[in-house]
């Protein structure tokens, strides 16, 4: 029974933070983007591959691209958008090397022209 006690505390110690992943605050980056084109299912898949080009860029630990869901409509849910990018990063500054990143740069240069409106939410871990 004390072995049983001792592994069960240990598991649980080792599933605790460490004060070095506790300090470090890990960045969400989500962006969602209106096409132009809503209807058009071309500038959708455009849109998508310059996204997953994206995926390259060594700062990303995270990449996601998604539409809306079929969920249920409710006040709360907004699925006016036509993409969403959702990015993890270890940190800020791994933001900000990806802002400035030449295939970001290419990415928005060569696709800018699809969208309408975008909104960027970014946060982090607390």
């Amino acid at each position: 029974m004390a072995s049983a006690v001792a592994m069960s505390a240990s598991a649980a110690a080792s599933a605790m933070p460490t004060m070095e992943s506790k300090d470090k605050k890990q960045l969400v980056h989500h962006v969602y983007f209106w096409l132009k084109n809503r209807d058009s299912k071309e500038d959708l898949n455009k849109l998508v591959e310059g996204l997953t080009s994206l995926r390259t860029i060594e700062h990303l630990r995270l990449a996601k691209i998604g539409v809306p869901a079929a969920t249920e409509q409710r006040d709360v849910v907004d699925s006016s958008y036509s993409v969403s990018w959702l990015n993890i990063f270890d940190d800020i500054k791994g933001q900000d090397a990806y802002q400035v990143h030449p295939t970001h740069l290419k990415f928005v240069e060569n696709y800018k022209h699809l969208w309408e409106k975008v909104i960027v939410y970014d946060s982090t871990d607390i």
